[in-house]
């Protein structure tokens, strides 16, 4: 390769060039995005070609536009930074002489291509230092400091800090070993000496261009990155203070203020940090003056470097006890940033960026001993119940008016920011305790028993939502300000859609304590009834009665009627979206528990005979659109109601509650109310199926009934199996689908074991493995689902009831076979469910005689297999799976996997060109020798891959390997 030209290499660089100018053309200036997409991919090919070193620089030339010019610049930065190995050394010199010479004539030119020859020299630099250019930077300085070349010294200084700002970034890109990184890092450290007092001289002369000294701030913000000591940067840092008056430099010294002092090394250096503290704290009248303003942008960064101190130095700064006041100024310092006035995120965005601060602070606070810990909290106690105080105003919802005004995007900001204050509150409260509560109550009570001022509904409902933050995470049964807070409640004039919200989740985080108090239900039950019925409570009402059938159920027979009448009501009359109407049925399921079985069959029969009525009317229509989704729709309320009702935890749980004994009776002998249901739908179901046996959604909306029914129940739902079984098996012979399997799988895992219920499992499982083993004969490829579902059943009935596997109609070969194919499927799930069917298969060669004579025949095609994804025909996620399945192997089939190894293996070339016999026998031992230690076994498996892939040692390995 030679990067210098003479006249006849000078011609065919200038061919190269004109070949890539239709494809730059077309990529810059071509409208049509095929023609982009296509001129995109060939100029990227040509890149990385090897005729890349001939045309970048003809592309480089002068007369050239700079879009042309960019190009053959980052055709430069790409054969230098991936292709270094190409140079040979004699050519380095003459590589980096180019490079400068580049660099100066386009110091006044286009900043983006003497950008990228920058970061091309960068790339240089770092490939060689230490050992080959070990002086780099102070060349650097020296080369632009030279008069000359006609580039006047403003253009050389910049072009000379451009370089100097990238350098330290191309590292961090970089991909490089990690020892290597080590060496470059330490190299680079050492160069902060000559780059540190140019900047210094740079920035504090008075006569320095303001584009310059912005160059400085962003050198410096980049160099600290390298964990430059704090203390060596201290002046520099200093001066970026002075700058922040000046509005063209604000925004680079805000960034290197910060860069420099959360650099985690930075908080060995207190004296420096001491320093640092004053010089922050003079920033608040400039603070202020910018809130009173409107200044958004100068309000901003500055908190940013109070955060940024405090955040990353709280214990540094705590532990200097002489100099407590000074840390407490900070800390009321972005206490004020916290409570900016204005409303997030439209006047304000700056206090959100205190909120870790808080938590930083609260937890080094609390790690200190206990006596060092009570002095720290006599004076910061006071602090959070400020800041408490603080986030709950500006939680505040804005006036009616504003907040219509807002913006989709806004309102949905500031729902997560008032999130972030509720994680705040929820974490605070570890610190201040009960008395927080009582704080809240006493501020709630104030306003809501204060005829003579009225208050705004924004106060109330802010109040309450610090108590449902805290509530909905902390245990607050033994709080004695609850029921006073229930009391409180039902005096809200609820007029406003946000605190309806508010007392709604309020309520439901106080769930579990109404299961311990459930003479209050009588007090709340009504409001959440009632707001039931509101379209725009859907979520907060739905949830919140959900939470209260889930916790206090055996406190409800009582209320069972007029929950299930209202319920029933707002379900007849639509109002709520698709998700809420099943949460709505999950809460009738948790309701109807507790009842008596007459009971509950009486509520079930008002409750859904509406629904079962419509349903027999879809069932007679000609399949359409429209009543596929009320179908669906139906399906979903039944199985949802079906997943929470479950009367077999009644006897156990019943005693926990403090209600009287009479709410719950022994349960009687006969089938379960579920079960009852299901048989009289259960030929519906079939009509119903029979016209949509082709739709998954559908097919899906009947299995998932029945599978959250048998996941409730369990063995409750031992009566339908028959039934189910048969439905199931002519459903699947029909058209196969996974939603079908997965039932199938369900049925397996509970009823197989049982002599009962064996012959019909025992059937339905062989006729969905026929099924399948067919549609593997036919092609399984645009059916990656069954094949998952498939090989999840496989492995259950292994697991479960290995006798399936005994069957004369069972093809154990065939579904070993099957096995072997899904292991090559590209998709990560339907691979693991295979090798988890394998992990399975193989133990099962002692005691399944036909497993046994089935491995032992074929065991050497599944070796191969999983040998063949570690060399490279899986994906690297993958390889933990496949270490099992040679783990098993290893186990269960040594003797036939020492001569399945050395026979896969003797292959040329397999399982890929990159590893050696040597390395191959080295893997075998490792193997061989490691039948306990599955976790080492992942870890050979994982250095292997990475071997036959040829990443051993890069910097992707040590990701991998972490």
């Amino acid at each position: 390769m030679a990067i210098s030209a003479d006249r006849a290499t000078k011609r065919i660089e200038l061919m190269k060039c004109h070949s890539c100018l239709p494809g730059l053309h077309q990529l810059y200036y071509d409208p049509n995005i095929e023609n982009k997409n296509l001129a995109q991919k060939w100029l990227m090919q040509a890149q990385v070609s090897p005729q890349a070193w001939q045309f970048c620089w003809a592309l480089l030339s002068p007369d050239k536009v700079p879009e042309i010019q960019y190009f053959g610049a980052s055709a430069l930065h790409t054969k230098i930074s991936r292709y270094w190995s190409d140079i040979p050394s004699d050519q380095y010199e003459t590589l980096k002489t180019q490079l400068f010479s580049q660099i100066a004539c386009f110091s006044s030119g286009s900043k983006m291509v003497l950008t990228r020859l920058c970061v091309a020299l960068a790339s240089l630099a770092l490939n060689t230092m230490p050992e080959v250019w070990p002086g780099a930077v102070p060349e650097m300085v020296r080369v632009f400091q030279e008069e000359g070349g006609g580039v006047d010294g403003r253009a050389r200084c910049l072009a000379l800090l451009e370089l100097l700002t990238v350098l330290p970034e191309e590292f961090q890109t970089s991909r490089m070993p990690q020892y290597r990184k080590g060496q470059v890092r330490g190299a680079l450290g050492r160069e902060w000496g000559s780059v540190c007092p140019l900047l210094q001289q740079l920035l504090r002369q008075g006569d320095s261009p303001g584009a310059v000294k912005s160059r400085v701030l962003r050198c410096l913000s980049s160099w600290v990155l390298l964990d430059v000591p704090l203390s060596e940067s201290e002046g520099l840092v200093e001066d970026c203070f002075t700058a922040l008056p000046d509005p063209e430099l604000f925004d680079t010294a805000v960034e290197a203020i910060v860069n420099a002092i959360s650099q985690p090394d930075s908080q060995r250096y207190v004296n420096t940090l001491l320093k640092l503290v004053p010089q922050v704290l003079s920033l608040q009248e400039q603070l202020r003056e910018a809130v009173q303003n409107g200044d958004m942008e100068t309000s901003h960064g500055i908190c940013r470097i109070a955060v940024a101190l405090g955040e990353n130095h709280s214990r540094a700064l705590l532990e200097q006890v002489e100099h407590w006041q000074g840390f407490l100024a900070l800390v009321n310092m972005i206490m004020f940033c916290t409570g900016i006035p204005g409303h997030y995120p439209v006047n304000e965005t700056t206090s959100s960026l205190t909120l870790t601060f808080w938590y930083t602070l609260q937890d080094d606070i609390m790690s200190f001993d206990c006596e060092r810990q009570a002095v720290y909290l006599q004076v910061y106690r006071p602090v959070y119940f400020q800041l408490v105080d603080v986030l709950l105003h500006k939680a505040q919802f804005p006036s009616d008016q504003e907040y219509a005004s807002w913006s989709s995007d806004e309102k949905e900001q500031f729902r997560i920011y008032r999130v972030d204050i509720s994680d705040t509150l929820m974490y605070v409260y570890e610190m201040l305790g009960a008395e927080l509560l009582s704080n809240l109550y006493e501020k709630l009570g104030r306003i809501l028993t204060n005829t003579e001022q009225a208050s705004s509904w924004q106060h109330t409902e802010a109040l309450l939502y610090g108590f449902q933050s805290i509530a909905e995470t902390i245990d607050v049964n033994y709080s004695d300000v609850i029921p006073g807070l229930i009391g409180l409640l039902l005096r809200i004039n609820i007029n406003n859609v946000q605190l309806a919200d508010t007392v709604m989740f309020t309520i439901g985080a106080l769930a579990e304590w109404l299961a311990d108090h459930p003479v209050m239900l009588s007090s709340v039950l009504p409001l959440v009834l009632q707001a039931l019925g509101n379209p725009d409570l859907s979520i907060s009402s739905v949830s919140t009665l959900k939470k209260i059938c889930r916790e206090c159920k055996y406190d409800l027979p009582p209320y069972a009627s007029n929950i299930v009448a209202v319920s029933r009501e707002v379900l007849s009359k639509q109002i709520h979206k698709t998700s809420q109407c099943m949460w709505l049925m999950q809460a009738l399921g948790f309701l109807l528990s507790a009842l008596h079985v007459e009971e509950i069959l009486r509520n079930l029969h008002s409750l859904i005979t509406p629904y079962i009525q419509q349903l027999e009317k879809l069932a007679d229509e000609t399949p359409n659109p429209s009543n596929k989704l009320a179908i669906i729709h139906i399906l979903g309320l039944l199985s949802n109601l079906f997943t929470t009702l479950d009367i077999s935890k009644q006897e156990d749980e019943s005693g926990e509650s403090t209600a009287p004994p009479v709410k719950t009776a022994p349960l009687p002998p006969g089938p379960n109310p579920v079960v009852v249901v299901l048989q009289q739908v259960f030929a519906l179901i079939q009509t119903v199926l029979s016209k949509w046996l082709n739709d998954s959604q559908v097919v899906e909306a009947v299995c998932a009934i029945f599978e959250k029914s048998v996941k409730t129940l369990l063995h409750d739902f031992a009566p339908m199996v028959s039934q189910l079984s048969e439905m199931l098996g002519q459903m699947y012979s029909t058209i196969p689908q996974a939603s079908a399997l997965d039932l199938t799988r369900q049925m397996v895992h509970i009823f197989a074991r049982e002599t009962d219920h064996f012959p019909p499992i025992k059937a339905l499982f062989d006729l969905v493995t026929s099924v399948t083993l067919s549609i593997f004969q036919q092609g399984p490829r645009d059916h990656p689902d069954i094949v998952d579902s498939f090989m999840q059943l496989q492995a259950q009935a292994l697991k479960r009831k290995p006798d399936l596997f005994l069957s004369e109609s069972l093809d154990v070969k065939a579904v070993f076979h099957c096995g072997l194919l899904s292991l090559k499927f590209p998709e990560a799930p339907t691979v693991k469910s295979t090798c988890l069917f394998f992990t399975e298969l193989l133990p099962r060669c002692s005691d399944v005689p036909p497993v046994a004579r089935v491995v032992q025949e074929n065991g050497k095609l599944l070796l191969q297999a999983v040998l063949e994804a570690i060399g490279g025909g899986s994906s690297r996620s993958l390889m933990e799976q496949f270490a099992e399945v040679l783990f098993s192997l290893n186990k269960h089939c040594f003797p036939l996997l020492t001569v399945w190894l050395k026979e896969a293996l003797q292959a040329q070339g397999f399982p890929s060109t990159r590893v050696t016999t040597e390395q191959k026998d080295t893997f075998t031992q490792q193997i061989l020798r490691e039948r306990v230690n599955k976790r080492r076994m992942k870890d050979i498996v994982k250095e292997f891959t990475l071997v036959c892939r040829g990443l051993h040692g890069t910097e992707y390995a040590a990701e991998y390997c972490l």
